[in-house]
Parts: structure tokens; sequence; C-alpha cells
């Protein structure tokens, strides 16, 4: 990598790392995944802290630790099995992805998650930020973690003055000052991050910032209450009792009825991606 010029920062290299671990010291915070060698349970907190607040992932990583201990337990799960462990967290790709990625690991990497960055990116759902959190956090190996905390860091202390500042441009910054074991460094960084979200919010300035849909009235919603129903049962439930149970909610709501294509669709769209099967006219877990 090519040496960077820290000449049009707001803040000079020395006084930036000074500062993160000075500032992480004071707003440290004790979470039960931190400091784990684990790298299954870095994973679960990972994915599931992905666009969901940490007060709100805290108990449920533990509960799904205590389920799924292993990525061997997690692979020898059953789908449903793993939504209900999932439900209410929202954004329940996350759990199937996990679960695909368990199925691989247990097979081609005799149940560990790989050690290398490359290999770690090529598992089911995992991107960048989740690959290069499990070699800092897990692995205590040099990663370039960009996630919104990290970014609001970098942004409110050497683009100040900027605007739609890219990743490509925060990258050479987060790799200069990434030391040999991250660990620590990012987590400073990721509290950081978090007090200034309380104030300022410079993650806004990113130009990968985007602000969280409302969930109430959305399709995701709609998806979420249909798995519920079929999750909820064991048997099965027809298309028919699905559609008019989703109806019934949506006027619960003050919402217009859906159209039944509409509601055909998201169905078929959630067998497609494994939420449930349909078998025998039932859609079943």
């Amino acid at each position: 990598m090519q040496p960077v010029s820290w000449d049009h920062a707001s803040m000079t290299r020395a006084n930036f790392i000074s500062m993160v671990h000075e500032q992480g010291k004071l707003l440290y915070r004790d979470l039960p995944w931190r400091g784990l060698n684990d790298a299954y349970a870095v994973l679960v907190s990972e994915v599931m802290l992905q666009q969901t607040q940490v007060k709100r992932v805290l108990s449920y990583w533990e509960r799904f630790m205590k389920m799924f201990p292993t990525l061997d337990a997690l692979a020898a799960a059953s789908n449903s099995d793993v939504l209900n462990a999932w439900q209410g967290l929202g954004y329940n790709r996350r759990a199937l992805a996990l679960k695909k990625t368990a199925d691989m690991c247990s097979l081609k990497y005799q149940g560990s998650l790989p050690y290398e960055y490359q290999e770690l990116l090529a598992l089911p759902g995992i991107g960048s930020a989740t690959a290069a959190g499990v070699c800092a956090f897990a692995y205590n190996k040099p990663a370039c973690y960009i996630e919104t905390n990290v970014r609001s860091v970098f942004i409110h202390y050497l683009f100040a003055h900027e605007q739609r500042v890219t990743d490509a441009q925060l990258t050479p910054y987060v790799m200069d000052v990434c030391p040999v074991h991250p660990r620590m460094w990012y987590y400073a960084l990721l509290d950081i991050g978090a007090q200034l979200k309380k104030t300022t919010n410079p993650a806004r300035k990113s130009a990968h910032y985007t602000r969280q849909s409302a969930f109430e009235g959305s399709r995701r919603e709609k998806r979420s209450f249909v798995l519920k129903l079929v999750l909820a049962q064991d048997e099965g439930i027809t298309r028919d009792e699905v559609k008019y149970q989703l109806n019934c909610f949506e006027k619960s709501r003050k919402r217009d009825a859906l159209r039944d294509d509409d509601m055909e669709h998201i169905i078929d769209t959630m067998i497609d991606e494994g939420f449930f099967k349909e078998h025998d006219g039932m859609l079943v877990p």
C-alpha cells in the first residue's frame, strides 16, 4: 500500500491515534462477545449487529449461542429452529445466511470458520465488514474494518468539512493506523463512533449512508407476519389461510387489503429464499 498523506486531514496521525486510545478507554463497553477467540461467536455477533442496535442484540446473541453453541450445532439444526430463535430481531435473511455458512463450514472446514479474509468473504451472507470483523476481533489480525461507527470516527476527525465521503477515501487511513493486533483498537473506534451517533452522527456525511426504512406498513412487516404464521404451524397452513390472516392483520392496522397477486408473490418469494416449504398444498416450516 502506498504511503498515506495526512496533510489534508483535519487532525495529525499522531493526534488521531492518541485520541482514539484515550477516548476508547473512557467509552469502553463491556459486551459479552468481546475478547473472545471463538470466531463463530464473533461472527454471530457481527451478523446480528448489522442494522440492529446493541441493546437489542444482547439477549438474542446469548440465547442463540446457548441454542447453537458451535457451527456444527447450527448446521445440524433445521431452518425453522434457527428462524424461531431469530424471531423479533428482524432481517431474517441473516439467519438463513448464517445457517448456510454453518452448513458449508461443517462440510468444508471441519466445523470451523476459515482463518483467511478471502475465504471468509466467500461464505454466504458475509461481506467485507463482517469478514474483517472476524479477522480483527476473533483472530486479532489486521483487517480493513469499516462499518457505521468506524466511518463516523474517521469522517468526524479527518474529513470534518467534507460531504459524501466514500469508503475508498477512508480505506487508506483505516489501514494506515491499523495496528498489528487490532482488536482493542477497533473496539475503541466502535465505542467512540457509538458516542458520536448520539450527538452529531457524522455517518450521515458518508456517501454510503442510508436511512433505515420504517418497518410498520413495509413489505418486511408483511413477510415477518407470514413467517410467524408458518413457523407456528408444525403441521402446515394453507396459502388461503395465510392470505386471509395477512389481510386481517392489514385491516387491523387500518390499511387496505392486499391484492391476491401481491400476497402470492410474497409467499412464492419466501419459499424460493428458503424460509419455508410447500408440500401437498400446505406451507410447512
